[in-house]
């Protein structure tokens, strides 16, 4: 009770709370511009987070993360275009209800399920905190450099296994973004890795330059070729609460939805869609009327809008529990961590307590304030569907440069950034994931760090995994490893006799 406590005084911080504001209702215009997205988003702010005070940083970009899905599903409903990639599901059956005349109703209830679903996860989280957060203070001595190690492989290998239909590429892609956590000199040992003599590469890459690359001039680039479409203004009349009561009606499939993201946020490398396929399927199967999922069922837009946003808080466990990000945007939130000097993992529990409260009650906090803001505003943020894309592309452009110039005042940086800019253009077209490379990079790193750590005690392979936790660990990434052969067998069969 005194850590959680301590950390509300912490959240009380006028710095802290406008952070809050400005993240919050900044995630939801965000959100509601298709083209942008929070990931874009919070690579533009991270060069600026390294001005800021630790917890204003990390705040300000989980006001984005967390508000930005409920901004997302304004486009998705309103004009059949998703603001983030999660909320494409959304379009199913919220387009659907918008083309009914029912823009109101979908909105209202994209509003409530999102409000549930977000504050259920981080309830479960701060619980979770107030009754093991005694035990968990003692997991730090459980986990060694080896163990650390054995997690973020198993981070690495639940992610490939997340993109079922490209594994093979996206196995590609973390295989390059492990190839540029590598390269630079080694500080310990002073030892030049891929640096090819070429002194601009000593220093290795800078993350955020890399994110703000992949991410944000990449989209930047893609959204400037393009098409700015004229879509139709769709009304919007009528109470935008009536969506409780919509979703009280319906409590199994909301609180199933709710269950899924935060079960699937926890899991590194699987995050909202897997929540979203689960809760939609299990929705359509529970409901009375199943032919109407994809053609404006209430039931399916509320399963949807409640699993995607049970996942932000969800996800923030593996990150400050091993220190293993689940999907992109927690690792750059890494980013903010390692610039505040705080570890991710075990040993958080026992020296940052009242950090950890700070951090949920905050998430808390932004989906109150989402409500709010959403409640009052629909019709101002919904207008911002119709910014043109070209426009946007050059604005997020300005914004990349600048940013990361002022990060270390360095022209080198900005022509790296171009450079990754190119690389996630290309990608984009050839439509393959992007979220891989950067993982590969954050994990490349803690990999390549735990296992010169643990050097000294590894004699043989043996040895990575003759503890409790590694050898545990290990076993599980057999199994899914297993069971993607296994599958794969699977639809072979299946193809080959149909």
């Amino acid at each position: 009770m005194e850590a959680f406590l301590t950390g509300l005084d912490s959240l009380m911080q006028p710095s802290v709370l406008l952070a809050i504001l400005i993240g919050s209702v900044g995630g939801l215009a965000i959100g509601a511009v298709p083209g942008i997205g929070p990931a874009i988003a919070i690579a533009i702010l991270l060069p600026a987070t390294v001005f800021l005070d630790d917890l204003v940083s990390l705040v300000l970009l989980l006001g984005v993360y967390g508000s930005s899905m409920y901004g997302g599903a304004v486009p998705a409903i309103l004009i059949n275009t998703p603001g983030t990639p999660v909320n494409a599901l959304t379009t199913y059956d919220g387009y659907a209800m918008t083309r009914r005349g029912e823009a109101s109703r979908a909105l209202s209830l994209a509003y409530s399920a999102s409000f549930f679903g977000g504050c259920f996860s981080i309830i479960m989280a701060l619980l979770a905190l107030f009754a093991f957060g005694p035990y968990l203070r003692d997991l730090g001595a459980l986990f060694g450099q080896r163990d650390i190690l054995m997690a973020a492989i198993l981070g690495g290998v639940l992610l490939i296994a997340a993109h079922r239909q490209t594994m093979g590429i996206a196995a590609l892609l973390f295989g390059f973004g492990f190839l540029i956590a590598m390269i630079g000199r080694q500080s310990t040992r002073q030892i030049d890795r891929y640096t090819f003599d070429i002194e601009y590469l000593y220093s290795g890459f800078n993350l955020i330059v890399v994110i703000v690359g992949i991410f944000a001039l990449s989209q930047a680039l893609n959204l400037m070729v393009g098409k700015d479409d004229d879509p139709p203004e769709a009304r919007i009349s009528g109470g935008l609460l009536n969506g409780f009561r919509e979703i009280a009606r319906r409590k199994l499939i909301t609180v199933c939805s709710a269950i899924y993201g935060t079960i699937m946020g926890i899991i590194p490398g699987v995050g909202e869609f897997v929540a979203q396929f689960f809760s939609y399927s299990t929705a359509r199967s529970l409901s009375k009327d199943p032919a109407r999922f994809g053609h404006g069922s209430p039931e399916g837009l509320i399963a949807s809008e409640t699993s995607n946003n049970a996942v932000p808080a969800a996800a923030m466990i593996p990150l400050l529990a091993l220190g293993v990000p689940g999907e992109a945007l927690t690792a750059m939130m890494m980013v903010v961590f390692f610039d505040a000097g705080i570890k991710p993992g075990p040993d958080i529990f026992e020296n940052n307590p009242d950090f950890l409260f700070s951090l949920f009650t905050a998430l808390l906090i932004i989906n109150v304030l989402v409500l709010i803001t959403l409640l009052f505003s629909t019709r101002l943020i919904a207008k911002m569907v119709y910014i043109p894309n070209r426009f946007l592309g050059a604005f997020i452009m300005i914004l990349s440069f600048v940013g990361v110039y002022s990060i270390r005042n360095s022209l080198t940086d900005c022509i790296f950034a171009v450079i990754f800019g190119f690389i996630g253009f290309v990608l984009r077209r050839l439509d393959w994931p992007l979220v891989p490379i950067v993982l590969g990079l954050v994990l490349g790193s803690i990999i390549v760090e735990r296992l010169t750590a643990g050097a000294g005690q590894i004699k043989s392979a043996v040895d990575l995994i003759n503890r409790p936790v590694s050898g545990t660990l290990f076993v599980v990434i057999l199994m899914v490893i297993g069971f993607i052969i296994w599958t794969s067998i699977k639809n072979r069969r299946t193809n080959y006799q149909t």
